[in-house]
Protein backbone atom coordinates (compact mmCIF):
# COMPACT_ATOMS: atom_id res chain seq x y z
CA UNK A 1 0.00 0.00 0.00
CA UNK A 2 1.01 3.69 -1.01
CA UNK A 3 1.84 5.94 1.41
CA UNK A 4 -0.34 9.12 1.56
CA UNK A 5 1.34 12.22 1.02
CA UNK A 6 4.85 12.30 -0.76
CA UNK A 7 6.89 10.49 -3.26
CA UNK A 8 8.18 6.90 -2.30
CA UNK A 9 12.20 6.50 -2.39
CA UNK A 10 12.60 10.20 -0.56
CA UNK A 11 11.37 12.29 -3.56
CA UNK A 12 10.53 15.44 -1.13
CA UNK A 13 14.11 15.58 0.04
CA UNK A 14 15.18 15.71 -3.63
CA UNK A 15 12.29 18.45 -4.66
CA UNK A 16 13.93 20.46 -1.58
CA UNK A 17 16.82 20.09 -3.36
CA UNK A 18 15.92 20.92 -6.97
CA UNK A 19 14.05 23.99 -5.61
CA UNK A 20 17.10 25.31 -3.76
CA UNK A 21 18.95 24.50 -6.91
CA UNK A 22 15.89 26.40 -9.30
CA UNK A 23 16.11 29.20 -6.59
CA UNK A 24 19.84 29.97 -7.42
CA UNK A 25 19.53 29.34 -10.78
CA UNK A 26 16.77 32.01 -10.55
CA UNK A 27 19.06 34.75 -8.80
CA UNK A 28 21.94 33.99 -11.00
CA UNK A 29 19.97 34.49 -14.02
CA UNK A 30 18.62 38.11 -12.24
CA UNK A 31 22.24 39.13 -11.81
CA UNK A 32 23.25 38.06 -14.86
CA UNK A 33 20.79 39.97 -16.76
CA UNK A 34 21.40 43.39 -14.76
CA UNK A 35 24.87 43.05 -15.70
CA UNK A 36 23.84 43.05 -19.26
CA UNK A 37 21.54 46.04 -19.18
CA UNK A 38 24.47 47.81 -18.16
CA UNK A 39 26.88 46.63 -20.64
CA UNK A 40 27.20 48.50 -24.00
CA UNK A 41 27.85 46.97 -27.62
CA UNK A 42 29.17 48.98 -30.70
CA UNK A 43 28.07 48.41 -34.05
CA UNK A 44 29.76 49.56 -37.16
CA UNK A 45 28.87 49.80 -40.82
CA UNK A 46 30.75 51.74 -43.57
CA UNK A 47 34.18 50.54 -42.57
CA UNK A 48 33.78 52.06 -39.11
CA UNK A 49 32.55 55.44 -40.55
CA UNK A 50 29.42 55.01 -38.61
CA UNK A 51 29.19 53.50 -34.83
CA UNK A 52 26.56 52.68 -32.91
CA UNK A 53 26.55 51.69 -29.74
CA UNK A 54 23.16 50.14 -27.79
CA UNK A 55 23.17 49.15 -24.17
CA UNK A 56 21.73 45.58 -22.90
CA UNK A 57 18.30 47.46 -22.22
CA UNK A 58 18.29 47.26 -26.41
CA UNK A 59 18.36 51.22 -26.23
CA UNK A 60 21.08 53.24 -28.70
CA UNK A 61 23.07 55.11 -26.31
CA UNK A 62 25.31 57.00 -29.52
CA UNK A 63 25.71 57.40 -33.10
CA UNK A 64 28.50 58.63 -34.43
CA UNK A 65 29.72 59.39 -37.86
CA UNK A 66 32.61 60.05 -39.64
CA UNK A 67 32.51 63.61 -41.65
CA UNK A 68 33.19 62.12 -45.20
CA UNK A 69 30.01 59.81 -44.88
CA UNK A 70 27.09 63.04 -44.09
CA UNK A 71 26.69 63.39 -47.67
CA UNK A 72 23.70 65.73 -48.61
CA UNK A 73 23.07 64.40 -51.88
CA UNK A 74 22.99 60.78 -50.19
CA UNK A 75 20.74 60.32 -46.99
CA UNK A 76 19.59 57.25 -48.19
CA UNK A 77 22.92 55.53 -48.15
CA UNK A 78 23.93 57.42 -44.49
CA UNK A 79 20.31 55.90 -43.18
CA UNK A 80 21.30 52.50 -44.33
CA UNK A 81 24.77 52.71 -42.80
CA UNK A 82 23.33 53.84 -39.10
CA UNK A 83 20.85 50.77 -39.50
CA UNK A 84 23.16 48.42 -40.62
CA UNK A 85 25.44 49.69 -37.34
CA UNK A 86 22.75 49.44 -35.05
CA UNK A 87 21.20 45.76 -35.99
CA UNK A 88 24.71 44.41 -35.87
CA UNK A 89 25.05 46.37 -31.93
CA UNK A 90 21.52 44.55 -30.97
CA UNK A 91 23.08 41.07 -32.88
CA UNK A 92 26.20 41.21 -30.72
CA UNK A 93 23.89 41.53 -27.75
CA UNK A 94 21.63 39.20 -28.21
CA UNK A 95 24.47 36.60 -29.19
CA UNK A 96 25.87 37.41 -25.52
CA UNK A 97 22.47 37.10 -23.71
CA UNK A 98 21.51 34.15 -25.35
CA UNK A 99 25.62 32.63 -24.38
CA UNK A 100 25.05 33.95 -20.62
CA UNK A 101 21.72 32.55 -20.60
CA UNK A 102 22.39 28.84 -21.65
CA UNK A 103 25.29 28.89 -19.63
CA UNK A 104 23.20 29.13 -16.38
CA UNK A 105 20.57 26.92 -17.51
CA UNK A 106 23.04 24.66 -18.97
CA UNK A 107 20.72 23.89 -21.74
CA UNK A 108 17.59 23.70 -20.10
CA UNK A 109 16.11 25.99 -22.03
CA UNK A 110 15.18 23.54 -24.68
CA UNK A 111 13.01 21.92 -22.68
CA UNK A 112 10.29 23.74 -22.66
CA UNK A 113 11.34 25.06 -19.17
CA UNK A 114 10.41 28.82 -18.71
CA UNK A 115 13.71 30.36 -18.56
Amino acid sequence: MAKRGGFPGGMPGNMNNLMKQAQRMQRQMEEKAKEMEEKIYEGSAGGGAVKVCVSGKKEIVSVKLSEEVVDPDDIEMLEDLIAAAANEALRMMEKESSQVMESLTGGLSGMGLPF
